[in-house]
Parts: structure tokens; sequence; C-alpha cells
């Protein structure tokens, strides 16, 4: 499942929305005062039957609270532009998307209106979907909305009062088996398709933020972050702060020293603070400034000549271009002298996992590569709203291939304690199966854990919460197999219970 969360923690000012789209939150470090709270959204879904969705976007256009006495409506967003998720990439994972100041008070309902939803899947069905997406094909379509684009929350946990010092959080799930109908339009009204319930205070994770470095300001341990979509933010650092993958030519210590306007970097919230500045508990090196790079799945391997090519699904385009669209897919040529690395960004790997050249490629990995300059050409798609085709695309070839996490959810089919290990089953995606011969055989893959992993919404939140036939979301570095006999090894940075085995 994907879930849109909607927060409130105790604030400077006010009440500041969090726009966060991903699995939970974390309350432990967010300031309070006596004048009000802050409040977050996060957004996390599910495939229907004979599909495997490869990417839906969805985006939100208006999300409110009405007060429980008094006329009118308090706003959450500050601005006019939509705020577009991908909740094909939150299945173990918090994306922070914005915020917003509004008054402090009682509130007896939550209304939040979405528009614009773009859905691509991969048949792997026993027949074409509308005439012309065929068994085995990655398609794209505009979905229409039925009737539902507005949710107006009013039962239980509303009414809710929002007070200084008392943090309150909601969780709205979001179920794409549920939402998306057996004709592939999209009904959020659909029963256990969206739902709001209350967060525990204690367990927040505001999730990751990337953008463009703008206005670094050392000194003062602060710099401006504007996202492809135009916004601005303010994020403040201090003494706890790690600042990963810097180059040493940009600095030699870790510090907000690293930092140079034009770059790209990956933030991650530790809290917000007064005026909707937020405070990084991590800074990640992403790109250098006026490089261009895209990250993506890969869905296919393939040969040309002594070229290895990969088709990936973009997930993640720093530059806001039509060029590499999100959603679309690009066959990326990789340089017969490409580097290959790993982004663990502080995590310790098992022994024995490898990346280091093409042999070590699978489907299902996701990947942040470079795009070599004077390579990149693009074509539209011919689908329009409500109309099936394949999604645009792009070519290109790239010198860098870094491996990044996975996410991938299924079934616990068997637990091995004294490795700390799991094997997952029954992936619902096309990144662990093949289509071969007429048929679709799913793959298996190893789960290790480490002393690193992080357990969430498990009885207990450990390895021990890890039980057979129980549903987990993993996000971790896939590995491929060994050989053609084995499976496919994932190392699980962050493991997600679904008791309720909505995913």
């Amino acid at each position: 499942m994907r879930k849109l969360a909607i927060l409130l923690f105790s604030g400077i000012t006010g009440i500041t929305l969090l726009l966060l789209a991903g699995c939970g939150t974390t309350a432990s470090n967010v300031a309070s005062s006596a004048t009000g709270s802050q409040v977050s959204l996060s957004m996390t879904d599910d495939p229907p039957n004979g599909v495997t969705v490869l990417f839906f976007q969805i985006g939100i256009t208006s999300a409110t609270l009405t007060p429980s006495s008094g006329s009118g409506s308090v706003s959450l967003l500050s601005g006019s532009t939509p705020i577009e998720v991908d909740v094909t990439q939150l299945q173990a994972l918090s994306a922070f998307l914005s915020t917003a100041s509004v008054p402090a008070g009682t509130y007896k309902s939550l209304s939040i209106t979405f528009a614009n939803p773009q859905l691509v899947i991969y048949n792997a069905s026993d027949s074409s979907i509308a005439s012309t997406c065929a068994i085995g094909t990655v398609c794209e379509l505009t979905p229409t909305i039925d009737d539902s684009a507005t949710l107006n929350f009013t039962s239980a946990p509303f009414p809710v009062t929002v007070s200084a010092s008392s943090p309150l959080g909601f969780l709205l799930d979001f179920h794409l088996n549920n939402v998306i109908q057996s004709d592939l339009s999209v009904n959020l009204g659909a029963t256990n398709g969206v739902s709001v319930s209350e967060l525990p205070s204690t367990h927040p994770q505001f999730g990751f933020l990337t953008g463009t470095v703008a206005n670094v300001n050392a000194s003062g341990d602060q710099f401006s972050l504007i996202t492809r979509d135009g916004r601005t933010f303010t994020i403040d650092t201090n003494t706890s702060t790690t600042f990963d993958d810097f180059p040493s030519s940009d600095c030699s210590t870790a510090s907000i020293s690293c930092l140079v306007s034009g770059e790209v970097v990956q933030i991650q919230v530790a809290s917000v603070e007064s005026k909707g500045v937020l405070l990084a508990s991590n800074v990640t090196y992403e790109q250098a400034a006026g490089q261009q790079t895209a990250e993506g799945n890969i869905i296919a391997l393939n040969t040309s000549g002594s070229s290895t090519v990969m088709t990936l699904i973009l997930h993640r385009t720093p530059f806001n271009s039509d060029s590499l669209p999100l959603g679309g897919m690009a066959q990326v040529t990789v340089g017969g002298s490409a580097t290959f690395s790993i982004d663990s960004n502080g995590f310790t790997l098992p022994s024995g996992l490898a990346f280091t050249g093409t042999s070590d490629l699978y489907v299902g990995q996701e990947v942040t590569v470079d795009v070599a300059a004077g390579t990149l050409t693009t074509s539209d798609s011919p689908s329009g709203n409500g109309k099936w085709g394949p999604p645009p695309s792009a070519s290109f070839t790239t010198d860098t291939v870094e491996l990044e996490p996975s996410q991938v959810t299924g079934s616990v089919s068997a637990v091995t304690s004294s490795t700390s290990s799991f094997t997952l089953s029954s992936p619902p995606s096309l990144y662990f199966g093949r289509w071969s011969s007429g048929s679709w055989t799913p793959t298996t893959i190893n789960v290790d854990t480490t002393s690193q992993t992080n357990y969430y919404n498990l009885n207990p939140d450990n390895f021990s919460g890890i039980a057979t036939n129980g549903i987990v979301s993993v996000r971790g570095w896939l590995f491929a197999p060994a050989s053609s006999s084995t499976s496919p090894t994932v190392a699980a940075e962050d493991i997600v219970g679904r008791p309720n085995r909505f995913f």
C-alpha cells in the first residue's frame, strides 16, 4: 500500500503542513511551543491482478482542514502548483513534499483533492489490454478518476484538537489494488481504497527531499534547496548532520563547506523548525552542477553488439526536463569504460555482495546513471487522456552506474534466524520474475539483514517480528544471483510490516 500521512506536531508560530510520501513518521525531534502544532502528509500502493504497476503518479491539488466552529476551511498547501507524488516508490520510503502555516484549533474534517493520475504498467496477464497493450509489454495510460477526486474525511479520528506540545498524526492508507479499477480507471472512493487513521506520536519518519543547492551560508549552517518543480526550502544543518558521498575535489572534511551552488543533493529531514525551516539529519551528494543524471528501475537487459543496454523506468530526474520525463522509459547503453559503484550512504553491506560491472546488473535494480554529453535522444508518447500507448522514451549512453536501494513487497516464505535472513516470495512485480513461453514465473528473493536494518510496523519492531506468511515491504540494495539456480539477494536497510495484508 501507499500511505498519505497527515502529521500534526508542536510548532513555533502556528501549524505547519508537511507533505511527505512514504510509510511512516517520527516525532522525537520536532520543536514545541505554546502556540500550535506541525501538520504533515505522506503517501504510500498495490497493483490489481494481472498487471504490474511500474509507475503511478498522482497530483495533490488541495488539502484543507475544516474547523469545528466558525466558517471556511484552512488550506494546507502553500502554492497553487499541484504536488506530484510517485506512489510506486513509497513501499518503504518517505519523501518530504511541502510546508505551509495554518492557525491552531479544533477541526472536524480533512478534505484532499487529487488530479492528473499517470499509470505505467507491465502486462503480466494472459491477454492484451484495450487491444493495444500486448502481453509482456510496457504501456502507459492517463486514467480517468471516477467522481472521487476529492475525499472528505469526517469520521474517527475526527474531530481533532491541535494544541501545544501535543503531537497528533494521521495516516491515509492508499491501496492501488482497490483504487485502480478493472478497467484501469482510478476510484479513490472505492472500499478500502483510501482511509484515515491516527498515527502514534512517537514514530515519525520525515522522509527525503532532492533538489539543487542554492544560497549556501556556511557560517550560518544553512542553505536553500530548489526542487525539480521549482519549490524552495530553507535547510538547516547542525553538528549531528552527516554529509555523504561528496567528491574529495569539493571538500576534504564532510561538512556544509562541501556544498556548491548548482549541485544536486538529497536530504533526509530530521525535524521542522520555525517558519517551516527544515533540519537535515543527512545530506547526500547526487550530482555535480550542470551534470545530467537519471534514476530508475531496470526492467530489461539486452545486448547491442558488445555493449549492454538497460531499459529503465524513470523515477527520479533532478531537473524538470521533457527529455527525461518521470514514468518514461529510457534505453541506456553502458559505455565500455563505465564505472560501477554502490550508493551505500553509510550502510555497511554484508560481505560477498558485488556490483563492479555489467555482469552484476539485474532486472529490478534501482540505479542512478549519468547522461553522457551529446548522446541523448527522445521520442514522445502518442497516448493521451484515457488512451493506451508506449510511455515517452529516451536513449543515451552512460559512463557511470550507481546501485541504489530497490523496493519490493511480498510474502515471507521462510525465516532463518541463525543468519538473520529470510526468503521473500510471490512479490507482485515484474522486477523479480520472468515472462517466458507464455507463462509468468515469479522469483524468490533472499533478504539479508544487519544491525543497521530498520524495522517498522512489526511486532516487535526487530527481526523477531518477521514471521512466515507475513507480508512485508523491503527497501535495500538488490544483487544479482550467483548462478541461474540461485535467487537474488537484497541487503535490507528498511523493512515495513503489512499486518492487514495491504501494501
